[in-house]
């Protein structure tokens, strides 16, 4: 069954502790982390610190999405903050494969994503050494921004080179994701969507109601 990664990028942060035991409750299978730090995208969010304290609250797989530039020197800290999933875009690094190496060395999930500008066979030397592949439907770095389609032959071709190579990577997608295209992206292979404002703007009432429709 397809997972559901609520982004607390969208989330009041003066009730994200709230925000994160609720969505807990309320069937989210991961807690996805955007890590944005000024120079891989114009916007800088959270740090090592956040998902150290999210760790105390909840029990649920931390998906840590780093958009920052450069990944290798901070990767130490994630992995003692508590994440459980470490994903980072290949192209801020000339040895993604040592990052990768360095994650995977200490039994957690690495991951690489795809920004919209990267073409699959910029990184397809790398999808066999990965555990989670995350497909950006939005350009990095703002939440609220609105799915791009013509993202998603990335995911089916993802899926099919999976198949085809006995891959054993999940094909995540992140940005937009909403009850019309979240059919779509599964159609197309996707096992995690990652949703931001779609869930995160509503009364946490609903949230257990908008997360059964997305699967």
């Amino acid at each position: 069954m397809i997972k559901i990664s609520p982004s607390i990028l969208s989330a009041d942060i003066l009730k994200l502790e709230e925000e994160v035991r609720s969505l807990d409750l309320n069937g989210a299978d991961y807690i996805h982390i955007d890590i944005m730090d000024g120079h891989y995208v114009p916007n800088i969010t959270f740090g090592p610190n956040i998902v150290k304290s999210l760790r105390k609250v909840t029990s649920k797989i931390l998906d840590v999405h780093l958009m920052i530039k450069p990944v290798k020197k901070y990767i130490n800290e994630f992995v003692e903050a508590g994440s459980d999933i470490i994903t980072f875009h290949p192209e801020v690094d000339d040895n993604p494969e040592e990052i990768i190496k360095m994650i995977s060395d200490v039994e957690i999930k690495a991951g690489i994503a795809i920004h919209p500008k990267v073409n699959i066979t910029d990184i397809d030397h790398l999808l066999s050494k990965v555990q989670q592949i995350i497909v950006m439907t939005v350009t990095p770095g703002f939440g609220g921004q609105k799915f791009m389609h013509e993202q998603v032959k990335k995911i089916k071709d993802l899926d099919e080179i999976r198949k085809n190579n006995n891959y054993n990577y999940k094909i995540a997608v992140d940005g937009g994701v909403n009850n019309e295209n979240a059919k779509i992206c599964k159609d197309n292979g996707a096992d995690v969507l990652a949703v931001g404002s779609y869930l995160l703007s509503q009364n946490q009432n609903k949230y257990y109601e908008i997360i059964n429709s997305l699967r």
